[in-house]
Protein backbone atom coordinates (compact mmCIF):
# COMPACT_ATOMS: atom_id res chain seq x y z
CA UNK A 1 0.00 0.00 0.00
CA UNK A 2 1.62 3.30 -1.05
CA UNK A 3 1.29 5.76 2.57
CA UNK A 4 2.20 9.27 2.09
CA UNK A 5 -0.25 11.62 4.69
CA UNK A 6 -1.08 10.21 7.69
CA UNK A 7 -3.10 11.81 10.56
CA UNK A 8 -2.82 11.52 13.85
CA UNK A 9 -4.65 12.52 16.83
CA UNK A 10 -5.05 11.28 20.47
CA UNK A 11 -4.12 12.14 23.55
CA UNK A 12 -0.41 11.37 22.68
CA UNK A 13 -0.56 12.98 19.34
CA UNK A 14 1.81 15.73 20.44
CA UNK A 15 4.17 13.38 22.32
CA UNK A 16 4.21 11.05 19.42
CA UNK A 17 5.10 14.02 16.65
CA UNK A 18 8.96 14.47 17.20
CA UNK A 19 9.24 10.76 17.27
CA UNK A 20 7.09 9.96 14.39
CA UNK A 21 8.96 13.21 12.35
CA UNK A 22 12.66 12.27 13.03
CA UNK A 23 12.14 8.47 12.46
CA UNK A 24 10.30 9.00 8.96
CA UNK A 25 10.94 12.28 7.31
CA UNK A 26 9.53 11.02 4.07
CA UNK A 27 5.87 11.21 5.55
CA UNK A 28 3.45 13.67 5.42
CA UNK A 29 2.15 13.71 8.94
CA UNK A 30 -1.04 15.99 10.74
CA UNK A 31 -0.81 16.14 14.36
CA UNK A 32 -3.99 17.11 15.20
CA UNK A 33 -5.97 17.47 18.94
CA UNK A 34 -9.16 15.54 18.51
CA UNK A 35 -11.06 18.75 19.09
CA UNK A 36 -9.64 20.17 15.81
CA UNK A 37 -9.72 17.19 13.35
CA UNK A 38 -12.09 18.96 10.45
CA UNK A 39 -13.57 17.10 7.14
CA UNK A 40 -10.95 18.23 5.38
CA UNK A 41 -8.14 16.21 7.30
CA UNK A 42 -10.38 12.66 5.95
CA UNK A 43 -9.60 13.88 2.93
CA UNK A 44 -6.24 14.96 3.16
CA UNK A 45 -5.39 11.44 4.78
CA UNK A 46 -4.51 7.63 3.83
CA UNK A 47 -4.21 6.66 7.53
CA UNK A 48 -6.05 7.69 10.69
CA UNK A 49 -3.93 7.27 13.78
CA UNK A 50 -5.95 7.65 17.16
CA UNK A 51 -7.12 5.77 20.25
CA UNK A 52 -10.98 6.59 19.12
CA UNK A 53 -13.07 8.33 15.95
CA UNK A 54 -12.87 11.78 16.79
CA UNK A 55 -16.97 12.72 17.11
CA UNK A 56 -16.82 14.24 12.91
CA UNK A 57 -14.82 11.22 12.02
CA UNK A 58 -15.77 9.65 7.89
CA UNK A 59 -13.80 7.84 6.26
CA UNK A 60 -13.01 10.15 3.33
CA UNK A 61 -10.26 8.55 1.33
CA UNK A 62 -8.55 7.15 4.36
CA UNK A 63 -7.34 3.54 3.65
CA UNK A 64 -5.93 2.43 6.88
CA UNK A 65 -6.73 2.86 10.70
CA UNK A 66 -4.60 2.39 13.20
CA UNK A 67 -5.66 2.52 17.06
CA UNK A 68 -3.42 3.54 19.25
CA UNK A 69 -5.07 1.03 22.22
CA UNK A 70 -5.71 -2.27 22.19
CA UNK A 71 -9.30 -2.78 22.16
CA UNK A 72 -10.85 -1.81 18.77
CA UNK A 73 -14.83 -1.51 19.71
CA UNK A 74 -14.69 2.46 20.20
CA UNK A 75 -14.38 2.15 16.26
CA UNK A 76 -16.39 -0.79 15.53
CA UNK A 77 -19.13 -1.24 18.21
CA UNK A 78 -22.31 0.18 16.68
CA UNK A 79 -20.33 1.46 13.78
CA UNK A 80 -20.84 0.20 9.93
CA UNK A 81 -16.79 -0.49 8.79
CA UNK A 82 -16.09 0.39 5.33
CA UNK A 83 -14.84 -3.13 4.04
CA UNK A 84 -12.02 -2.04 2.06
CA UNK A 85 -9.74 -0.04 5.08
CA UNK A 86 -7.32 -2.05 7.10
CA UNK A 87 -7.96 -2.03 10.88
CA UNK A 88 -5.11 -2.38 13.05
CA UNK A 89 -4.43 -2.41 16.89
CA UNK A 90 -0.86 -1.70 18.87
CA UNK A 91 0.64 -4.42 20.78
CA UNK A 92 2.59 -3.42 23.43
CA UNK A 93 3.50 -4.67 27.00
CA UNK A 94 -0.42 -4.52 27.51
CA UNK A 95 -0.61 -8.20 28.73
CA UNK A 96 2.42 -7.12 31.34
CA UNK A 97 0.69 -4.50 32.64
CA UNK A 98 -2.75 -5.87 32.94
CA UNK A 99 -1.04 -9.02 34.79
CA UNK A 100 1.11 -7.07 37.13
CA UNK A 101 -2.84 -5.10 37.76
CA UNK A 102 -4.27 -8.23 38.38
CA UNK A 103 -2.21 -9.27 40.85
CA UNK A 104 -1.70 -6.25 42.72
CA UNK A 105 -5.13 -6.36 44.18
CA UNK A 106 -5.57 -9.82 44.54
CA UNK A 107 -2.43 -10.07 46.29
CA UNK A 108 -4.20 -6.81 48.65
CA UNK A 109 -7.17 -8.84 49.57
CA UNK A 110 -5.29 -12.22 49.98
CA UNK A 111 -2.70 -10.49 52.16
CA UNK A 112 -5.16 -8.74 54.07
CA UNK A 113 -3.72 -5.46 53.64
CA UNK A 114 -7.16 -3.62 54.21
CA UNK A 115 -7.60 -5.61 57.26
CA UNK A 116 -3.95 -4.52 58.64
CA UNK A 117 -4.71 -1.31 57.55
CA UNK A 118 -7.35 -0.89 59.56
CA UNK A 119 -6.52 -3.00 62.16
CA UNK A 120 -3.29 -0.17 62.65
CA UNK A 121 -6.01 2.91 62.59
CA UNK A 122 -7.53 1.59 65.62
CA UNK A 123 -4.00 0.57 67.51
CA UNK A 124 -4.80 -2.95 67.55
CA UNK A 125 -2.11 -5.99 67.23
CA UNK A 126 -4.30 -9.30 65.84
CA UNK A 127 -3.46 -11.47 63.39
CA UNK A 128 -5.41 -12.85 60.12
CA UNK A 129 -3.32 -15.31 58.50
CA UNK A 130 -2.86 -14.39 55.03
CA UNK A 131 -4.26 -16.94 51.98
CA UNK A 132 -1.99 -18.52 49.97
CA UNK A 133 -1.91 -17.42 45.92
CA UNK A 134 -1.63 -20.78 45.15
CA UNK A 135 -4.44 -22.18 46.76
CA UNK A 136 -7.26 -19.95 44.51
CA UNK A 137 -9.23 -21.09 41.82
CA UNK A 138 -8.98 -18.81 39.41
CA UNK A 139 -10.68 -18.30 35.95
CA UNK A 140 -9.92 -16.12 33.44
CA UNK A 141 -12.55 -14.75 30.61
CA UNK A 142 -10.85 -14.19 27.42
CA UNK A 143 -7.33 -16.81 26.12
CA UNK A 144 -5.60 -14.26 23.57
CA UNK A 145 -2.62 -12.41 23.93
CA UNK A 146 -3.59 -10.47 27.61
CA UNK A 147 -5.32 -13.33 28.83
CA UNK A 148 -2.74 -16.03 28.22
CA UNK A 149 -0.27 -13.04 29.66
CA UNK A 150 -2.33 -13.26 33.06
CA UNK A 151 -2.66 -16.82 33.13
CA UNK A 152 1.31 -16.65 32.42
CA UNK A 153 2.04 -14.61 35.54
CA UNK A 154 -0.33 -16.47 38.10
CA UNK A 155 1.36 -19.58 37.24
CA UNK A 156 4.71 -18.34 38.59
CA UNK A 157 2.58 -18.68 41.97
CA UNK A 158 1.60 -22.12 41.31
CA UNK A 159 -2.13 -20.98 40.03
CA UNK A 160 -3.92 -23.58 37.60
CA UNK A 161 -5.57 -21.04 35.79
CA UNK A 162 -8.88 -21.95 34.13
CA UNK A 163 -9.52 -19.89 30.86
CA UNK A 164 -13.19 -19.14 29.14
CA UNK A 165 -13.23 -18.35 25.32
CA UNK A 166 -15.97 -19.09 22.96
CA UNK A 167 -14.71 -22.18 21.58
CA UNK A 168 -12.91 -23.72 24.41
CA UNK A 169 -9.58 -24.32 22.32
CA UNK A 170 -6.63 -24.94 23.90
CA UNK A 171 -3.95 -22.21 25.05
CA UNK A 172 -1.00 -21.78 26.03
CA UNK A 173 -0.39 -21.30 29.89
CA UNK A 174 -4.10 -22.34 30.92
CA UNK A 175 -4.35 -25.55 32.66
CA UNK A 176 -7.58 -25.98 30.77
CA UNK A 177 -9.62 -23.77 28.56
CA UNK A 178 -13.56 -24.43 28.28
CA UNK A 179 -15.92 -22.73 26.11
CA UNK A 180 -18.72 -20.28 27.55
CA UNK A 181 -21.42 -22.75 27.64
CA UNK A 182 -18.99 -25.18 30.03
CA UNK A 183 -18.04 -22.61 32.42
CA UNK A 184 -21.16 -23.49 34.53
CA UNK A 185 -19.57 -26.33 35.31
CA UNK A 186 -16.07 -24.61 36.96
CA UNK A 187 -17.73 -21.03 37.96
CA UNK A 188 -19.59 -22.28 41.37
CA UNK A 189 -16.22 -23.12 42.62
CA UNK A 190 -14.51 -20.26 41.80
CA UNK A 191 -12.49 -18.11 44.33
CA UNK A 192 -11.35 -15.26 41.05
CA UNK A 193 -12.94 -13.81 37.56
CA UNK A 194 -10.71 -12.34 35.74
CA UNK A 195 -12.46 -10.65 32.57
CA UNK A 196 -10.76 -9.58 30.02
CA UNK A 197 -12.86 -10.06 27.11
CA UNK A 198 -13.08 -7.24 24.00
CA UNK A 199 -16.52 -5.96 23.27
CA UNK A 200 -18.39 -7.92 20.68
CA UNK A 201 -21.64 -8.72 19.80
CA UNK A 202 -21.10 -11.62 21.38
CA UNK A 203 -19.71 -10.76 24.41
CA UNK A 204 -21.83 -7.45 25.48
CA UNK A 205 -23.47 -8.41 29.06
CA UNK A 206 -22.27 -11.45 29.02
CA UNK A 207 -22.21 -11.12 32.84
CA UNK A 208 -25.24 -11.13 33.48
CA UNK A 209 -27.53 -12.07 36.26
CA UNK A 210 -27.18 -15.91 34.87
CA UNK A 211 -23.62 -15.90 35.03
CA UNK A 212 -23.54 -14.08 38.55
CA UNK A 213 -25.81 -16.45 39.87
CA UNK A 214 -23.51 -19.46 39.60
CA UNK A 215 -20.77 -17.30 41.86
CA UNK A 216 -20.07 -18.01 45.23
CA UNK A 217 -18.49 -15.41 47.23
CA UNK A 218 -15.98 -15.22 44.23
CA UNK A 219 -14.16 -11.73 43.40
CA UNK A 220 -14.43 -10.38 40.14
CA UNK A 221 -11.95 -8.32 38.24
CA UNK A 222 -12.56 -6.16 35.09
CA UNK A 223 -9.92 -5.18 32.69
CA UNK A 224 -11.82 -6.02 29.44
CA UNK A 225 -14.38 -4.14 28.41
CA UNK A 226 -17.40 -2.21 30.66
CA UNK A 227 -20.01 -3.25 28.70
CA UNK A 228 -19.51 -7.00 29.02
CA UNK A 229 -20.87 -6.93 32.63
CA UNK A 230 -24.62 -6.09 33.45
CA UNK A 231 -23.87 -3.94 36.20
CA UNK A 232 -27.39 -4.09 37.71
CA UNK A 233 -26.46 -8.03 37.76
CA UNK A 234 -23.60 -7.25 39.25
CA UNK A 235 -24.72 -5.08 41.97
CA UNK A 236 -27.44 -7.46 42.85
CA UNK A 237 -24.77 -9.99 43.07
CA UNK A 238 -22.20 -7.65 45.64
CA UNK A 239 -25.43 -7.68 47.37
CA UNK A 240 -26.06 -11.02 47.79
CA UNK A 241 -22.56 -11.94 48.49
CA UNK A 242 -22.46 -13.72 45.02
CA UNK A 243 -19.35 -11.31 44.42
CA UNK A 244 -17.85 -10.17 47.47
CA UNK A 245 -15.05 -7.92 46.17
CA UNK A 246 -14.88 -6.50 42.41
CA UNK A 247 -12.35 -4.70 40.76
CA UNK A 248 -13.35 -2.41 37.72
CA UNK A 249 -10.86 -0.89 35.77
CA UNK A 250 -13.34 -0.33 32.56
CA UNK A 251 -17.34 0.41 33.22
CA UNK A 252 -20.17 0.50 30.48
CA UNK A 253 -20.27 4.68 30.33
CA UNK A 254 -17.18 6.50 31.35
CA UNK A 255 -15.61 8.32 33.27
CA UNK A 256 -18.21 6.48 35.08
CA UNK A 257 -20.76 9.31 36.08
CA UNK A 258 -21.30 10.96 40.00
CA UNK A 259 -24.78 9.01 40.49
CA UNK A 260 -23.54 5.55 39.91
CA UNK A 261 -23.84 3.62 43.07
CA UNK A 262 -20.93 1.56 42.34
CA UNK A 263 -18.62 4.00 43.55
CA UNK A 264 -19.80 4.30 47.55
CA UNK A 265 -20.38 0.31 47.49
CA UNK A 266 -18.06 -0.47 49.94
CA UNK A 267 -16.96 -4.17 48.10
CA UNK A 268 -16.40 -2.13 44.71
CA UNK A 269 -13.08 -0.47 43.40
CA UNK A 270 -12.79 1.49 40.73
CA UNK A 271 -10.10 2.88 38.71
CA UNK A 272 -9.83 4.84 35.98
CA UNK A 273 -9.38 2.74 32.60
CA UNK A 274 -5.64 2.25 33.80
CA UNK A 275 -4.48 -1.25 34.11
CA UNK A 276 -3.04 -1.19 30.52
CA UNK A 277 -1.54 2.52 29.21
CA UNK A 278 -0.35 3.34 25.62
CA UNK A 279 3.08 5.18 26.22
CA UNK A 280 4.61 7.51 23.16
CA UNK A 281 7.20 4.69 22.49
CA UNK A 282 5.53 1.60 22.75
CA UNK A 283 2.44 3.45 20.27
CA UNK A 284 5.54 4.91 17.82
CA UNK A 285 7.41 1.13 17.53
CA UNK A 286 3.97 -0.54 17.03
CA UNK A 287 2.49 2.02 14.16
CA UNK A 288 6.33 2.26 12.33
CA UNK A 289 6.18 -1.36 12.38
CA UNK A 290 2.69 -2.02 11.15
CA UNK A 291 3.97 1.02 8.33
CA UNK A 292 6.29 -0.98 7.34
CA UNK A 293 4.18 -3.93 6.67
CA UNK A 294 1.86 -2.20 4.61
CA UNK A 295 4.74 -0.31 2.99
CA UNK A 296 5.84 -4.12 1.79
CA UNK A 297 2.13 -5.88 1.48
CA UNK A 298 3.88 -8.14 4.00
CA UNK A 299 1.24 -10.12 6.88
CA UNK A 300 0.12 -8.12 9.15
CA UNK A 301 0.73 -9.19 13.36
CA UNK A 302 -2.18 -6.93 14.64
CA UNK A 303 -4.31 -6.94 12.08
CA UNK A 304 -8.14 -7.04 13.36
CA UNK A 305 -11.06 -9.05 12.32
CA UNK A 306 -13.97 -6.91 11.62
CA UNK A 307 -16.06 -9.79 11.67
CA UNK A 308 -14.47 -10.82 15.43
CA UNK A 309 -14.30 -7.71 16.24
CA UNK A 310 -10.45 -8.48 17.41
Amino acid sequence: MKIDNILVTGRLYAEMAPLLQQKRPDKNFRFVAEEAVCRDDFFWADVYVGFRPVPSFEFGDIRWVHSLGAGVDAFLWNREWKEDVVLTRTIGSFGEQISEYCLSYMLRDLQCHDVYGWYQSQRQWKTVAPTLLRTQRVVIYGTGEIGQQIARHLRLFGVAPIGVSLSGQKKPYFSEVCSTEQAEEVLPKADWIIAALPLTKQTYHLFDERFFSLLNNACFINVGRGATVDETALWSALETRQVRLAVLDVVEEEPLPPTSPLWLHPNVIITPHIAALTSAEEAVDCFLQTLRRMENNQPLFNRVDIEKGY
